[in-house]
């Protein structure tokens, strides 16, 4: 009995060790493809123009997508992504931010992000801005921050 009792707990043990390896592998795997998604900026935002469109409260709902547009494109991203998760799982993100100057609704700038991430990341991302705009960062240096963390793992 004691045998059967440690085949049967090994077994168990094997399998949530597959579970875990299984979603700790799904959790890193989607980060944003560099050839599908390189990153694409809006032309309207420099250096020289962040005092009139990235530094300005509220300046990006002025640019922002609509939903039904980034909902759709999300559905089609996630597929040639592969994710098969429900959709409310993930957020059509922008690789370069429209806090940090990135094109609004060019498709090589967005991507499907899976949250928790997600929202991690918004959080970084308002914090670059705030450097940009207190000049303590240019533009450029939080553009190229902001493309390497979001095609890593990290």
């Amino acid at each position: 009995m004691t045998f059967r009792f440690l085949v049967i707990a090994a077994f168990a043990l094997a399998v949530v060790a597959l579970v875990l390896m299984h979603r700790h592998a799904r959790s890193e795997a989607v980060v944003a493809d560099p050839v599908r998604t390189p990153g694409v900026l809006n032309p309207d935002v420099r250096q020289a123009t962040i005092a009139t469109t990235i530094c300005v409260q509220g300046w990006t709902r002025t640019v922002r997508p609509p939903t039904d547009y980034t909902n759709a494109l999300k559905l089609r991203q996630m597929r040639v992504y592969g994710e098969t998760g429900s959709p409310s799982g993930y957020q059509e993100d922008h690789l370069i931010s429209l806090e940090l100057g990135g094109h609004p609704t060019d498709p090589r700038n967005l991507w499907p992000e899976p949250y928790p991430r997600a929202a991690q990341v918004d959080v970084i991302e308002n914090e670059w801005n705030n450097q940009v705009c207190s000049g303590s960062l240019t533009l450029a240096q939080a553009q190229i921050k902001e493309s390497a963390l979001k095609h890593s793992h990290g």
